[in-house]
């Protein structure tokens, strides 16, 4: 998969394995293949806050962002190893939100390339169903932490820190983006702020934290979904609109501290003990700081669980693949909002027939990884 950070492709092969309602999956391996200079300036031109209605985004475009993205996932999957069956996420290119309800939602990433070249059979377009069925088509990534977090003590929550932060609670089984994880800090200083140094140099704008505080998402009630849509590079220029010129270091340190103060925010509100982190926001060290001087939970990088932080949602697509082939639902409605649980994705066959295993009568209750 590839993230609202638009960096490049995470992989990630998995055995998995279930025996009386215990999951086991085996991580064989886990990569990531950066996208190509030119690819990836051509996913950036074309995300929000271009156009397609106005002439900003062509089809043409959108037509060859399809194909080179799918040839591109086709390489992740054909170098990362044998396996049975590849779940490809794609790339995210819009979430269509009007009125708090998710209408649609586009991931580009041709399938048929990656069967081609694999000839392994393909699970994808892996959001669209919960939207279909009333829901947000996000945080999917809820229904593994959900797993993870059964045999924690207390009340926990899993946090991750990507482009967008999202954040999912045990117990009450709810999940929903907190805000910008490092969408923002990656905006003013490109292509991100490497081992948080220039936040750590800079001095937050207690004013301009405060603005950008009064964005109205935040009071929103769960379940909701935000991204790129919203978070774009304009919104922080338009919150600077008639303010003091900011340093760079400056400009970084405060919307670090957006982020840890919209994430700390939900922590607290859920009175968490224990919140399991991943995502690339886990190496900022300077957000974690902020996080951690914010909350008195205690935060846990889901490596200790045997989960690589890097990696964690490519081995949640992996389990949603595994569950869709063996005809199992892959959400949480109380999570997404959705009408009810739903068999995710479409299935576009390999090189040889279609053959899938017998369908699953119970799902997993727990899960453990090795």
């Amino acid at each position: 998969m590839s993230g609202t950070s638009h960096d490049g492709i995470d992989s990630a092969i998995v055995d998995w394995s279930m025996a009386d309602g215990l999951l086991t999956g085996t991580i064989l391996a886990t990569g990531e293949r950066p996208y190509p200079g030119g690819l990836r300036a051509r996913i950036v031109a074309a995300l929000p806050p271009g156009d397609v209605s106005l002439g900003d985004v062509s089809m043409g475009e959108v037509c060859a962002l399809d194909t080179l993205i799918g040839q591109e996932f086709a390489e992740a999957a054909r170098s990362a190893g044998p396996a049975d069956l590849i779940c490809s996420h794609g790339q995210t290119f819009f979430h269509w939100v009007s009125g708090g309800q998710v209408l649609g939602t586009l991931q580009l990433g041709q399938p048929a390339w990656i069967a081609e070249r694999t000839g392994l059979p393909v699970v994808s377009d892996v959001r669209v169903r919960d939207v279909t069925a009333g829901g947000q088509g996000a945080p999917l990534v809820s229904y593994l932490d959900l797993l993870m977090l059964s045999g924690i003590e207390g009340r926990s929550g899993a946090l991750n820190l990507g482009g967008i932060a999202n954040l999912t609670v045990a117990g009450a089984a709810i999940a929903y983006d907190t805000g910008p994880a490092g969408a923002l800090i990656d905006a003013a200083a490109p292509p991100y702020d490497k081992d948080g140094v220039l936040g750590a140099a800079g001095t937050v704008d207690e004013g301009l934290l405060e603005v950008l505080l009064a964005e109205p998402y935040y009071g929103k009630a769960a379940p909701k979904t935000t991204g790129k849509e919203l978070f774009t590079p304009g919104y922080v220029r338009r919150a600077l609109a008639g303010r003091a010129e900011i340093a760079r270091p400056d400009l970084v340190a405060t919307l670090t501290a957006l982020t840890a103060e919209t994430v700390a925010a939900e922590i607290r509100r859920h009175e968490l003990d224990t919140v399991v982190v991943s995502g690339g926001g886990v190496r900022n060290p300077t957000l974690m700081g902020m996080l951690r001087a914010r909350t008195t939970a205690r935060l846990v990088p889901s490596d200790e669980l045997g989960v690589p932080s890097d990696a964690k949602e490519a081995i949640a697509f992996s389990l949603f693949g595994w569950l869709t082939a063996h005809g199992l639902p892959a959400t949480v409605p109380s999570c997404t909002g959705a009408a009810g649980p739903r068999v995710l994705g479409t299935i576009t066959p390999g090189s040889g027939p279609l053959v899938l295993p017998e369908p699953l009568a119970e799902a997993p209750v727990a899960i453990r990884f090795l």
